[in-house]
């Protein structure tokens, strides 16, 4: 139909002896399922967080220290925990653990890939009067 041509008023479908609605329409049915772990917010550490797990990786790894070490000389330092609290050595494992624990959910669990399933498709007719 080109932009000069116009639909068939109700009067001319009328002439034709049937309604614009009129008839059976094919009508393809299916279903998809889409799963996804990326669901909320992926907050990141913050630059204090940051700074606060390399240098106690690097003490720990690097200089060999215990966490009951670094608990003290952070403490002797006046370096306070993210919260504002003093340290304690199972502070100082917390803060590695948890980095780990949580690079390995966002590795393995929040950015899976998940393949996207398509149901049987069905070939419904409709008919409208």
């Amino acid at each position: 139909m080109t932009s000069q041509e116009t639909w068939p008023s109700q009067s001319q479908w009328n002439d034709l002896g049937c309604s614009p609605l009129e008839g059976t329409v094919p009508h393809l049915e299916f279903t998809i399922e889409v799963q996804s772990n990326d669901l909320t917010h992926h907050q990141t550490y913050s630059k204090k967080q940051q700074i606060l797990f390399d240098f106690i990786s690097y003490l720990h790894e690097v200089e060999g220290l215990g966490y009951r070490k670094i608990s003290h000389k952070l403490n002797s330092w006046g370096i306070p925990t993210v919260r504002g609290n003093k340290w304690f050595n199972t502070s100082v494992h917390s803060v590695l653990k948890r980095k780990h624990q949580r690079d390995l959910r966002i590795e393995e669990l929040r950015n899976r890939q998940y393949p996207v399933k398509v149901g049987k498709f069905k070939l419904k007719y409709y008919t409208f009067y």
